[in-house]
């Protein structure tokens, strides 16, 4: 493995983050750093970090992606080259975290419509029964990795029951229960909130159906701050549109942006952001710190966090 001369930034990553501002978060390291475009090339001794992958990216001796899904890059072609291939996992708990508490905070207490009808000066009495806290109530946490584990010791704090997926059996601080995969519908039935936050792979691709909606209670709300896919799109909106279910919060889509012929834009049930989970104005700061330690361990030979490839 060829010691890194150079790590090339490539100009895809202003798609979150300001390009500027990521090459002065380097400074004083001990490689070259360069903000490159789609005309440059690349060998053994380049490393890069970018949003969108490149065909030529597999000349460089290595690659960083820095969003958490890389399912945009072709990890079996990284594998035949032989270039390693990292992301950003790990660095979204608390930020996302956040947003998932933020999301559970409004739809209890109809934050988000007091605002739309704050633009029609309109005083808004709700139904009496209507507001609820979040104290007492149960959520259910789909998958528990970083994001995961941070919803949830977050919705713990604040009083609710949780309970989680995931496929290890293992314990999880503040999770009541893990239950398998294959029983997702027992695990969604008394569930006042179901957050997913699994990977977008071939297993988790479409599990929120018809049967998993069918399966939830008429009072709960779907959180989505991990994949577009997961979400059948379509049964979604049948069942906000029918009352299967109370509400959701999306902060990713099956199409993004989200079409502007989408019903979801004129649900007053429906929380929509625009796949901004992670971002604050730190996210910079916190990539570059992940691609420093894996320079570092480039350098001296170790294995690089968050390998993938």
């Amino acid at each position: 493995m060829a010691s890194l001369e150079r790590l090339c930034l490539h100009e895809s990553v202003g798609t979150k983050i300001p390009q500027a501002a990521f090459v002065d978060a380097f400074d004083g390291l001990d490689v070259r750093v360069e903000l490159v475009g789609d005309e440059e090339s690349y060998d053994p001794t380049d490393a890069v970090a970018s949003f969108e992958p490149r065909p030529e990216f597999l000349e460089a001796g290595w690659v960083h992606c820095i969003r958490a899904g890389y399912d945009a890059f072709d990890t079996d072609a990284y594998e035949a080259a032989g270039v390693a291939l990292t992301n950003s996992s790990g660095i979204h708990g608390e930020t996302v975290g956040e947003l998932a508490v933020g999301y559970m905070l409004s739809l209890a207490r109809l934050l988000h419509v007091y605002r739309d009808r704050q633009r029609e000066r309109e005083w808004h009495d709700p139904a009496y029964e209507r507001p609820f806290t979040l104290s007492g109530e149960r959520l259910c946490v789909v998958g528990l990795g970083t994001i995961g584990t941070a919803i949830a010791e977050r919705a713990d704090a604040l009083g609710m029951e949780v309970v989680g997926v995931r496929r290890s059996e293992e314990s999880v601080p503040s999770v009541s229960r893990i239950y398998d995969p294959s029983a997702l519908e027992d695990a969604v039935a008394d569930a006042r909130f179901v957050a997913l936050a699994a990977p977008h792979t071939p297993e988790t691709e479409g599990m929120v159906d018809a049967e998993m909606l069918d399966a939830m209670r008429t009072d709960a709300y779907l959180i989505n701050v991990a994949r577009g896919p997961l979400v059948d799109e379509e049964s979604l909106i049948e069942a906000l549109e029918e009352g299967t279910i109370a509400g959701a919060a999306l902060d990713v889509f099956e199409t993004e942006p989200l079409p502007p012929s989408s019903p979801l834009w004129d649900l007053e049930n429906v929380i929509v952001t625009p796949h901004r989970g992670s971002a604050t104005n730190r996210y910079h700061l916190d990539i570059a710190e992940l691609v420093r330690e894996n320079v570092r361990r480039y350098q001296v030979g170790e294995s690089l966090l968050n390998r993938v490839a």
